[in-house]
């Protein structure tokens, strides 16, 4: 299950950065916020040994589990608001697509920007 967690992170990673290179902006960020969930599954499932079965579920056991994690994703609300009531997309994916590389970058130690590498 680790490693399908793994693999999905990098599909929807690089699914993502190929969209936006395309400049289809609404795509590519609901690719990059399911590779935000997909990695907080994957760390969830490291600590717990089960994935969430459902977006309540996991930011309960993140807030229980990983306070300091909670804390920082207590900005997704924030991001989709802005996300959803901005003009142009294009205004506002760049902002996600750091946000979820600087998840990348300090769970799994891989720099997102350079996931199409892999």
């Amino acid at each position: 299950m680790e490693e399908e967690l793994l693999n999905n992170i990098k599909m929807f990673w690089k699914s993502a950065e190929l969209v936006y290179a395309t400049k289809d902006y609404t795509s590519s960020t609901i690719l990059y916020f399911k590779c935000l969930f997909v990695l907080l599954d994957y760390i969830l499932f490291k600590a717990v040994k089960k994935t969430p079965k459902d977006h309540t579920e996991r930011f309960r056991l993140l807030e229980i589990k990983f306070p300091e994690l909670y804390r920082i994703i207590e900005m997704i609300p924030q991001l989709f608001e802005e996300w959803g009531n901005c003009d142009t997309h294009e205004q506002v994916t760049p902002s996600i697509n750091e946000y979820v590389g600087r998840f990348f970058d300090r769970e799994l130690g891989i720099k997102g920007e350079k996931q199409t590498d892999l």
